[in-house]
């Protein structure tokens, strides 16, 4: 028994010497080639990851994954109401482009919107409680789903499309200001077709905005597949005379190098550049939509073995030697307990008063009056 004790320390003590030591810091990838349009320099398919980048981006998206399976589950409970679209599958593309850009830079995106305030600064707390329409939420339980800010993240907006001319306003500020700062502005297939987004297009390159146009293409617009819903499906061919890139939005490490590559021609001077990110959402459009009418099982299935974010990223890091296994498992654990513990807040934390209903309609204003249901109910507004 005492040498089985020694034996098991023993070990103990060299697996605890190999978490310091023995880890490859840093490693080179090929990474797939992206298809360009009006391009004559495409971004590196030979890129550099290091140990740190690598625990990070997958911690990331571990975390946007729990949480949005955790949304998942409060909401068939009925703790979380209304419209939740969900962004499991999607992980890469949020954790890939915040990888290549500032957290000064600025970012705008549609209703699928929970990773990106994530990423963007704000706590899985403050996103959970958000959902169940607590005080604690981030933007104070009066948002929901569908509208989440945090510093130079515009959300969050349920109108299809609509964020596009208000991102290309973003980057109008940038420009003026001549900050060096950029705005990305994230849209979905379903979205692309929206007259507004061309008008914006035309804008744009007219004023060379600093802007980089981003289609999230996860192949099905509600519940029509692409095919039935566009003439072209090339979507980074859609700006005409904008060039683009279409990315496996699959691999955090190939949408990292073409929003870098992206990131240079506008901060270059060179005005907007469209990207088109091919990706998937494992769930439905909503929760409403269950996600197998339109597609079957299979199909879903097929993409999780083959082509998950999460798995592709953590099988490069496991051979080449950059984590272990355990690591990785310990990684896991606190994550869910992070969320766990988020939960456990969201469904505890109390909902805002109804006297705050109108509150912070201005930034810094004296306290006014606000209109109710008629005229003569009047209601109070405080910055």
């Amino acid at each position: 028994l005492r040498n089985l004790q020694t034996f098991l320390y023993g070990a103990a003590v060299v697996m605890s010497a190999r978490t310091y030591a023995d880890f490859t810091t840093q490693a080179t990838f090929e990474i797939k080639k992206c298809d360009l349009f009006k391009l004559d320099e495409a971004p590196a398919t030979q890129v550099v990851m290091t140990r740190d980048e690598g625990l990070q981006y997958y911690r990331t998206m571990q975390t946007m994954r729990r949480m949005e399976l955790k949304a998942d589950q409060l909401y068939k409970q009925k703790i979380i109401r209304g419209f939740c679209h969900l962004y499991d599958g999607q992980e890469a593309c949020a954790v890939g482009i915040e990888a290549a850009i500032n957290l000064t830079d600025h970012l705008i995106t549609a209703y699928r919107a929970h990773g990106y305030t994530y990423t963007r600064g704000g706590t899985v707390k403050e996103i959970m409680a958000e959902l169940t329409g607590r005080r604690g939420g981030i933007a104070k339980g009066k948002g929901g789903s569908m509208h989440m800010y945090c510093k130079n993240f515009y959300g969050g907006n349920g109108i299809v499309g609509a964020q596009v001319p208000l991102g290309a306003g973003v980057a109008l500020a940038c420009k003026y200001q001549e900050n060096n700062q950029l705005c990305v502005c994230l849209y979905g297939d379903g979205a692309a077709n929206q007259g507004q987004i061309f008008e914006t297009y035309n804008m744009a390159a007219l004023w060379k905005l600093p802007v980089i146009f981003i289609c999230e293409n996860n192949r099905y617009g509600m519940g029509t597949s692409v095919e039935r819903a566009a003439a072209s499906t090339d979507y980074y061919k859609r700006g005409e005379f904008i060039p683009g890139l279409r990315v496996d939005g699959m691999d955090v490490l190939c949408v990292r190098e073409a929003t870098r590559f992206a990131a240079d021609h506008c901060r270059s001077g060179k005005g907007p550049i469209l990207m088109e990110l091919q990706t998937y959402r494992y769930h439905g459009h909503s929760m409403s939509d269950p996600g197998v009418s339109y597609r079957t099982r299979e199909e879903i299935q097929e993409v999780r073995s083959k082509s998950d974010p999460i798995s592709m990223l953590k099988d490069r890091m496991l051979s080449n030697n950059m984590a272990s296994v355990e690591e990785l498992k310990e990684i896991d654990v606190e994550v869910r307990k992070e969320i766990e513990d988020a939960a456990q807040f969201a469904t505890t934390d109390p909902e805002p008063p109804l006297e705050e209903l109108c509150n912070h309609i201005f930034s810094n204003n004296p306290p006014v009056e606000v209109r109710g249901t008629n005229p003569w109910s009047k209601l109070k507004s405080v910055s």
